[in-house]
């Protein structure tokens, strides 16, 4: 079989009130058009045909070239819809398989069915019908004593004892392409002054044709998101799916309900997920972390055993055996090394905290490089910003930085250095000297004292 793919997107959001296209709303971290892109690629029918009518250039940014595109300029129907492919496919396959961009669940095993079934079936057209309770305003399948189709009947027109029928027409076709091609520009007028592809099954019936049919009861991978209604409904769906995809693979999330994974994560096992935790982007996660609850990482990686408790973290990096918060933030740029320690309420951004760092609470290092096993004391904080432009501050390996420290950039700290309590660092601090007062300046020998000018401030106490 020689199979080609059809993909309907040139609805507009007019139900979903919406400038944005409707393809292009987002279902789990990715555009809703991308999961019938993604399908019909699993299908090896090369790439789709994707017609596109209103914000055909934003569709065109999100989808790139993994499609060819055909232009509807007029809201003619959906079959004037498929007619647009034609140029594009004529000659080129003996099957056709059209969907709908705005109907992302669909199974790949579903419409692979499909095309099985219009090879061994020998008619021009299969069409998929739903089994379902809810009609979600789909048309009606009409079938004789014997089973055989012998009409689809739209919702608006179907009588009552049509509109008591519990087979639903889902919308998705596979057509031999000859045939399609033939019986496209016959397609009757609607009253609405548009073309369904609907009728085609009319028009085979007509010819004495069979109709031949896969059927599902699965109401979720026939769901069309034409509201924000159905996106919800949608998100859930998905978010089900994903959930127990991560369960499968060995991830535990003590409450998928409360569990919120983009379709674009990746998850190693034996990380545990705890409540209410969002996982967003392009996120990835190693093993045996423990993550929540009341977690947000988005674009972030995680090593391996690393916990992070009640905390945001945004394009951030953390190696292996990190521990953060309750309540610290990541922001761009941040990098922590191995067995950074990072307590609550601390902030760091475009920084990179060298392996085994103590950074206390109530703190805040930007635009910074720290050193291994730097002891950052409570409510340090980086002044990076002068005004005019952003400023880097260093802070060599094994040094101890006391609480209350401002270190005002651009600045060094250099190897085992102390800063005292309260200091505000305007200048280089050497190797090995202790600093301290405002602005601090550093320790002469004979000054020097046991107590070692109230340094003190370390995080484990604070």
């Amino acid at each position: 079989m020689n199979l080609a793919v059809v993909i309907l997107a040139a609805g507009e959001s007019t139900r979903m009130k919406s400038e944005l296209p409707k393809v292009l709303h987002p279902l789990a971290g990715r555009p809703m058009i991308s999961y019938s892109v993604e399908t019909a690629a699993q299908l090896g029918a090369g790439k789709p045909v994707l017609v596109v009518g209103h914000g055909l250039e934003q569709v065109r940014e999100a989808v790139g070239d993994a499609v060819e595109y055909a232009v509807q300029e007029e809201r003619l129907g959906t079959g004037h819809a498929v007619l647009q492919a034609r140029p594009l496919l004529e000659g080129r396959c003996d099957t056709v398989l059209v969907c709908y961009g705005d109907m992302p669940l669909l199974a790949v095993e579903t419409l692979r069915q499909l095309t099985v079934q219009q090879a061994a079936s020998g008619s021009p057209v299969t069409i998929l019908t739903l089994l379902a309770r809810d009609p979600r305003g789909f048309g009606r399948v009409v079938r004789d004593a014997e089973g055989r189709v012998l009409a689809v009947v739209e919702e608006a027109d179907c009588t009552a004892e049509q509109l008591a029928i519990a087979e639903l027409n889902a919308g998705v076709y596979c057509f031999e392409a000859s045939w399609l091609w033939e019986h496209l520009p016959r397609l009757p007028l609607s009253r609405k002054g548009e073309y369904y592809l609907t009728d085609i099954v009319g028009l085979a019936v007509a010819e004495g044709v069979e109709v031949a049919t896969v059927t599902t009861d699965d109401e979720t991978q026939c769901l069309g998101i034409n509201t924000r209604v159905h996106l919800a409904e949608a998100e859930r769906a998905m978010r089900q799916r994903i959930n127990r995809r991560w369960m499968l693979e060995g991830v535990t999330l003590v409450d998928p309900e409360t569990t919120y994974i983009d379709a674009t994560v990746e998850i190693g096992p034996d990380t545990v997920i705890y409540p209410n935790t969002h996982l967003r982007g392009q996120t990835c996660i190693g093993r045996q972390c423990r993550i929540g609850p009341n977690c947000v990482l988005v674009d972030t990686v995680v090593g391996d055993r690393c916990q992070i408790l009640l905390s945001v973290a945004e394009q951030a990096r953390l190696e292996e055996e990190v521990d953060i918060g309750p309540f610290a933030h990541l922001r761009q740029g941040a990098h922590l090394a191995r067995g950074v320690h990072m307590g609550n309420f601390g902030e760091v951004k475009n920084s990179y905290l060298g392996p085994g760092v103590k950074m206390g609470h109530f703190s805040y290092v930007g635009d910074a490089t720290v050193g291994a096993e730097v002891n950052i004391g409570a409510g340090t904080i980086t002044c990076n910003y002068d005004g005019v432009r952003k400023q880097r501050t260093v802070i060599e390996e094994g040094a101890f930085i006391g609480s209350d420290t401002m270190l005002v950039a651009p600045v060094r700290v250099g190897a085992g250095a102390k800063t005292g309590a309260g200091s505000v660092v305007t200048h280089d601090v050497p190797p090995g000297s202790l600093v301290y007062g405002v602005p601090a300046r550093v320790k002469r020998k004979k000054e020097e004292t046991s107590s070692e000018a109230g340094a003190g401030g370390e995080t484990e106490h604070g």
